[in-house]
């Protein structure tokens, strides 16, 4: 009898994997055995980390980089993880703009909703579509994006309304994916709540209350959540799962 969870023998992409909630879904599939590509757009160092410490687990790994905000970058890239084993059987589209912490966080409003839309919405949802139909031709696979908790029914401030409506088209457009590649691709999609990436580490002690007082569960949620609700995903085990945006968020029902 085969494992919970068992991915022996998968091979994954999971885009955004050199930090936060890609790298806990690359370790936690290379746990589970699959083979893991690991895919950054600048920080090498931390993906080559990341390959090293799922190999020690006894897979096979590989590092890709792509900047996705070019679009020019996007198929070269596909090309590319689909020829490094010969095929896929999993594709997360975890990568996303940085609008907290990074770079980008300097950013004003209309330049803010400019990134959100070329990465996280123009760029995820073409990759996970192009990335699905190759696994159609090849008559089994699986698709994870991120969604968000939140963006169902709101909140305040310009962060709020920026990822409501990004995170709101991945997750509409993830249930209409899931039936355009069905029977043999399944897609679902993962809303988590407050989870301690870097931004919660560093959030200000009102923030920390924030998050107590609106999950039942009182407390963060850890990107390995999010990784073992995607092994699961993935997995046979939810081979009659599909077209589902699933929160992972303690309970949150503000």
């Amino acid at each position: 009898m085969s494992r919970f969870g068992d991915l022996t023998g998968k091979r994954a992409m999971v885009t955004g994997a050199s930090s936060g909630i890609g790298r806990a879904i690359a370790l936690e599939f290379a746990r589970a055995g699959a083979d893991v590509i690991v895919h950054f757009a600048k920080s090498s160092d931390a993906a080559e980390a990341v390959a090293a410490e799922a190999r020690q687990l006894g897979v096979r790994t590989a590092t890709l980089a792509a900047d996705f905000s070019r679009p020019d970058s996007l198929e070269p890239f596909l090309g590319a993880a689909f020829s490094v084993w010969g095929g896929l059987d999993i594709w997360i589209q975890n990568a996303g703009v940085d609008l907290l912490t990074g770079g980008a966080s300097k950013l004003d409003f209309d330049e803010k909703l400019q990134r959100l839309l070329d990465i996280d919405v123009r760029a995820g949802m073409l990759l996970a579509k192009h990335a699905g139909e190759r696994m159609v031709r090849a008559g089994r696979g699986s698709v994870i994006t991120i969604g968000w908790d939140q963006a169902g029914r709101g909140m305040a401030g310009d962060s709020g309304e920026l990822f409501s409506a990004a995170k709101s088209a991945i997750m509409g457009f993830s249930r209409s994916l899931a039936m355009s590649l069905a029977p043999n691709v399944r897609v679902n999609c993962i809303a988590p709540g407050w989870i301690k990436t870097a931004w919660g580490e560093a959030a200000s002690e009102s923030w920390q209350q924030r998050v107590l007082d609106e999950t039942p569960l009182q407390c963060w949620g850890q990107p390995e959540d999010i990784a073992r609700l995607a092994r699961f995903l993935v997995s046979d085990d939810a081979a009659y799962i599909t077209g589902q945006v699933i929160n992972c968020n303690g309970g949150a029902v503000r």
